[in-house]
């Protein structure tokens, strides 16, 4: 028997600002369906999903609910007007025999429903929002973003509720080992289109780089295809001295073809300077303890940062992770012990609070007045990695546009936030990051390339994330804060703390006195080193440009050359353009052989 669909759109178009986020939308999503609402941060995740809830009205096309279905959605940034208390929220809507649902789920998410909205932080809020959701426990669930703001343990208790929910619910999330557990099925936001696929995230990025390389495919073909008949109208025109309109409007609708493809979006262009070298003690503590308000953050704790280390700190939220960091950096006085910095530090941070930005002011604002980066406010150029550049060409190389670098900081997104500070950083010498929770709000290709270059950088890295893969891919080492001032140095990331702690005895001692030696165990995924010279790993990254040039200079001579008065008007002006597009195309060919060549070298 055929199942009645929970939802289901057809031919939905949205547009924002004259440009379209959907167009010929259609999906389905079915009772019990686990599914993984994935794209690049800006390709309309968030639209899509607002839709699909009925709180954004598309301007045509038809989305139909079941008749008795509730649909629910948590938002990512609640309004709570007219409620006293995050529990008041969570519980609206609720019967007095429901309301209990709340008290759970709080205590599942570590959230105080006591709590004032008037002074929750965005985390408590989203939280709040979360066990709202939860708490109604609709037959369809949307969540935005869910384990922003939660810890691991949160994370745990959240993927375990929702593996055992009857509901159906579709999810967006960058946390890809929570999704590889979760989901059955994907949908992939790409340059407007959605594509579905029957098969949970653990196979998208596959699925993803079969289509990339399909399309690939049907672009070269197409190019070659109007190479020849450009080859054509230069070599058989001059013979004939007649032209075959059909074959030069087929030329021309090739032409348009092409031009109506949308191109992928690209990688910001990250990476860190390692700037001078570090000794090779980095930090050096010796029996600290340190306490708040009667709450032990650490005791008795050793520890000896060696120059590249990649060292993760994990724990429960307001266990003191941060708290230790700063200690070690000499921010923070500990109440017992003694801690040592290295010589010739360079230390860039990157705060989870993101207060090296300035909300009132825009990108380019924030760029132009950081005096580290050289810069005197009035200037429209900026230091990068000690050569001078144009701030609106750096934003760009971070993917935002002319329009965005004069906007404020406060109209960006959690995402674009986030790749802005990574702007900052990146542009200044450094030799020991503190990344401070750097995975919130990034989509999948940006924490990819993070990854990679964390691999490539020369110096030290402290971090702290909840993202259980980004720890696996990452760090060489992990510091367990278990509370009561425990502090536990296990090596490699999540998965092999995770393997080292339930190997110990429920008698066991838990250490926090361990000396780190920095030469933990690699993480599971470390960037693959080049085989490329300086000089033609410099000639690959600047192949796509001159391809690009090259390819514009073809079109403008075959633009020109498609005018059937130009031979018969000016056959020396046609003759000049005819060897200079037989050169061109030379030119085209032989570049990128050559990027061919280079690329697969260089992997």
């Amino acid at each position: 028997m055929a199942r009645t669909p929970l939802l289901q759109m057809s031919d939905i178009a949205l547009t924002f600002g004259g440009d379209p986020v959907f167009e010929d939308l259609s999906l389905v999503v079915q009772p019990g369906d686990r599914v993984a609402l994935v794209g690049r941060n800006g390709s309309g995740k968030s639209t899509l999903m607002k839709v699909m809830a009925g709180l954004v009205e598309a301007d045509s096309g038809v989305r139909v609910a079941a008749p008795g279905v509730s649909v629910g959605y948590m938002e990512q940034d609640p309004t709570m007007e007219g409620y006293a208390t995050l529990g008041d929220y969570a519980a609206s809507g609720l019967d007095i025999d429901e309301a209990y649902r709340v008290d759970m789920v709080a205590e599942g998410l570590k959230f105080d429903p006591a709590g004032d909205v008037n002074t929750a932080s965005g985390g408590e809020r989203r939280r709040a929002a979360l066990a709202k959701l939860m708490a109604e426990a609709p037959e369809l669930m949307l969540l935005d973003e869910p384990t922003n703001h939660l810890d691991i343990e949160a994370i745990a208790w959240l993927e375990t509720e929702l593996k055992t929910t009857r509901a159906g619910f579709v999810l967006i999330s960058h946390d890809r080992a929570f999704l590889r557990e979760l989901t059955r099925a994907t949908l992939w936001i790409d340059r407007g289109m959605v594509r579905r696929a029957e098969q949970g995230f653990d196979g998208f990025e596959e699925w993803r780089d079969k289509i990339w390389e399909e399309e690939d495919q049907q672009r070269h073909k197409l190019n070659r295809k109007i190479k020849a008949e450009a080859r054509w109208a230069v070599e058989g025109i001059s013979a004939r001295r007649k032209r075959n309109q059909g074959r030069v409007r087929a030329l021309q609708d090739l032409r348009a073809e092409k031009s109506a493809q949308i191109t992928r979006q690209g990688t910001a262009a990250m990476a860190f300077d390692g700037g001078g070298t570090s000794g090779k003690k980095v930090v050096e503590a010796f029996g600290l303890s340190k306490s708040f308000d009667g709450k032990q953050i650490v005791k008795d704790f050793d520890l000896t940062v060696q120059r590249g280390d990649r060292i993760a700190f994990v724990g429960p939220n307001g266990v003191g992770k941060t708290t230790l960091i700063k200690m070690l950096l000499g921010q923070v006085q500990p109440d017992e012990g003694e801690v040592k910095l290295g010589t010739n530090l360079d230390i860039a941070i990157f705060d989870q609070t993101r207060a090296a930005l300035d909300p009132d002011m825009t990108l380019w604002d924030n760029l132009a007045s950081d005096p580290i980066l050289g810069a005197s406010g009035k200037s429209d150029q900026i230091m990068v990695r000690g050569m001078p550049k144009h701030v609106v060409g750096y934003l760009k190389e971070f993917l935002f546009d002319d329009a965005q670098a004069r906007a404020p900081v406060r109209s960006l997104s959690g995402g674009e936030k986030a790749r802005l500070l990574l702007a900052k950083l990146m542009a200044r010498e450094s030799n020991f990051l503190i990344l401070d929770e750097p995975t919130n709000d990034l989509d999948i290709e940006t924490l990819d390339l993070l990854q990679d270059i964390l691999g490539d950088y020369p110096g030290t890295v402290l971090l702290v994330s909840h993202d259980r893969d980004f720890l696996d891919r990452t760090a060489t080492t992990t510091i367990a804060m278990e509370g009561n001032g425990q502090a536990v140095v296990y090596a490699g990331g999540w998965t092999d703390y995770r393997e080292q702690r339930g190997a110990e005895t429920p008698e066991a001692p838990k250490s926090v006195g361990k000396q780190l030696s920095g030469k933990g165990k690699q993480g599971q995924a470390v960037a693959r080193k080049t085989t490329l010279s300086f000089t033609e790993k410099h000639r690959l990254e600047e192949l796509p440009d001159v391809i690009a040039k090259i390819t514009a200079e073809i079109e403008k001579l075959t633009t020109l050359m498609a005018d059937p008065a130009l031979f018969t008007e000016n056959p020396v002006k046609f003759e000049k353009a005819t060897d200079a597009l037989v050169a061109r195309q030379a030119a085209l060919d032989a570049a990128e052989e050559e990027w061919l060549a280079l690329e697969e070298k260089a992997s």
